[in-house]
């Protein structure tokens, strides 16, 4: 199938399910672009995707000024200390929020420039060690960490499924994940909000969806399987 098909066929699916579970369709499509080349992401744009998000700054940074009309960018991969210069005042959202020091550098960055940093925080629900993220018991000790990173707002929680077969243990980890913001949500936290529950992927986003994500993150179910791209 075409990127154009592919992006009809998740947007059709998107419709029944939230059909299905009775909420409105208030999702975001967050096409991921690891090793997708720019003529293929502009295809993309053409076809209603308006956001797109990368793993590798690097990667990012070789494609963002080639991209018109710009989409919302969104960083998802992990982001080491010493990348955050070259992006934190390019992307939309930082995804991948998951340590004390990845903030505080954020937090220096955009004092000294004087702007807004937008993040979520990423969530390890499954516990995987494979996998980055803060824990869920530990996540509100978090949260009153930040309250002096007066230029860093976190509008949500992201995190990863369960690299499992076992549709239940999926299912289960997304309810933890909106009951946590939930919870969240009711501290009123200065600079904190959940207007953001990125979970699901192009395996899973249907489970998300009726597990309360309203950001999904698709890469192979819009571009197919890619390869590692040069340089």
């Amino acid at each position: 199938m075409s990127i154009r098909d592919n992006i009809l066929k998740i947007k059709e699916n998107i419709d029944n399910t939230c059909l299905k579970t009775g909420r409105k369709n208030d999702v975001k499509i967050v096409a991921v672009t690891k090793y997708v080349s720019i003529d293929k992401i502009l295809e993309s744009l053409k076809y209603g995707i308006d956001d797109i998000g990368e793993n590798k700054v690097q990667e990012f940074l070789k494609k963002v000024d080639h991209i018109q009309p710009k989409p919302n960018y969104h960083f998802i991969g992990h982001l080491q200390t010493n990348k955050v210069k070259y992006i934190y005042d390019k992307v939309d959202l930082i995804q991948s929020l998951d340590r004390i020091d990845l903030a505080d550098e954020l937090e220096k960055r955009a004092n000294l420039a004087d702007i807004r940093v937008n993040s979520l925080i990423q969530i390890n629900i499954s516990r995987e060690s494979t996998k980055f993220g803060i824990k869920e018991n530990e996540v509100f000790q978090f949260i009153e960490a930040l309250q002096n990173h007066k230029h860093l707002y976190v509008q949500g929680l992201m995190t990863i499924g369960s690299n499992t077969e076992d549709k239940a243990k999926i299912r289960s980890d997304f309810r933890k994940m909106y009951n946590l913001s939930e919870r969240i949500k009711s501290k009123h936290y200065d600079r904190v909000s959940m207007d953001i529950l990125s979970m699901g992927m192009t395996d899973d986003y249907m489970i998300a969806i009726e597990e309360g994500s309203n950001m999904v993150r698709i890469g192979t179910g819009i571009f197919g399987e890619r390869e590692k791209m040069g340089g």
